[in-house]
């Protein structure tokens, strides 16, 4: 360890981290440039060429043009997958349904379950009902 001094080694952990970073800068350009609807596909050669020909420049230059509208496009698929998963979320939880759908055996199966809970019919029951609501 004597010829390779501390500084040395801060500056190629710092060399190293910058690396890794311009990596995840480079695959989160590519994949935007792929997710936006907005240009064609021209302009997505085009942009393609010279991230990968002019790496550190190219990517530089992307981030400075487009940026805004990269964080707006994250922006809007957040919120795309967020409401995708609570219309999931209240369409299998739903409680309106009556027996009809998924909310329906879900309640079905709840009532069920409390019925054997307190005594009201017993394992064999149970799993007969639930097989039948199940099926």
């Amino acid at each position: 360890m004597d010829d390779y001094p501390l500084l040395n080694l801060f500056l190629t952990m710092l060399y190293l981290f910058l690396w890794v970073m311009w990596f995840f800068l480079l695959f989160k350009v590519i994949t935007d440039l792929f997710r936006d609807h907005s240009l064609n596909g021209w302009a997505k050669a085009g942009w393609l060429v010279l991230v990968i020909l002019l790496p550190y420049v190219g990517v530089l230059i992307y981030l400075i043009v487009r940026g805004r509208s990269m964080h707006e496009r994250d922006e809007k698929l957040a919120k795309d997958s967020e409401a995708a998963f609570r219309d999931y979320v209240r369409r299998a939880a739903d409680t309106e349904g009556g027996s009809s759908g998924s909310g329906g055996h879900v309640n079905d199966l709840a009532k069920l379950a409390e019925l054997k809970d307190k005594g009201a019919i017993n394992a064999a029951e149970y799993e007969q009902a639930k097989a039948k609501l199940l099926a």
